[in-house]
């Protein structure tokens, strides 16, 4: 079986934009009962990459990230892609790359707790968050 230690943050980040869709469709389906379209639509804001470079962003400013967690930001953010953001700049391509990473660790590390309790902190700090431009 593979070490967490053997994945570059470009896989963590693949592990991890699979992980933050499917908990955020998830809590959507479970929480607010909207049309399909209207839930697409809102999962779509916390699943760009602005909206996850203001989640860190915010996580980061609350000290709540563990230093495991930061190593992994790191090691996505760090990562050289050869592709790039459609929507938005490299800064905050490469922060959502790292956003993303952190949560591929968390998942190849069996954290499924911590991955909840990272993405209810995203839904309840929803409107506390600047989307960075």
């Amino acid at each position: 079986m593979t070490n967490v230690n053997q994945l570059n943050g470009l896989t963590l980040a693949y592990l991890g934009d699979a992980v933050i869709e499917e908990r955020v469709r998830f809590y959507l389906v479970k929480n607010d009962q909207r049309a399909v379209n209207e839930q697409y639509l809102r999962s779509k804001s916390f699943v760009s990459a602005k909206a996850q470079a203001a989640f860190f962003k915010l996580m980061n400013e609350k000290n709540i990230l563990t230093t495991e967690e930061q190593d992994a930001f790191r090691l996505g953010r760090n990562a050289k892609s050869h592709t790039h953001a459609k929507n938005t700049n490299i800064v905050i391509y490469r922060i959502s790359t790292g956003f993303e990473a952190m949560f591929g660790y968390l998942k190849f590390t069996d954290q499924n707790d911590r991955i909840n309790q990272l993405i209810d902190f995203c839904f309840q700090n929803q409107d506390n968050v600047e989307f960075i431009k």
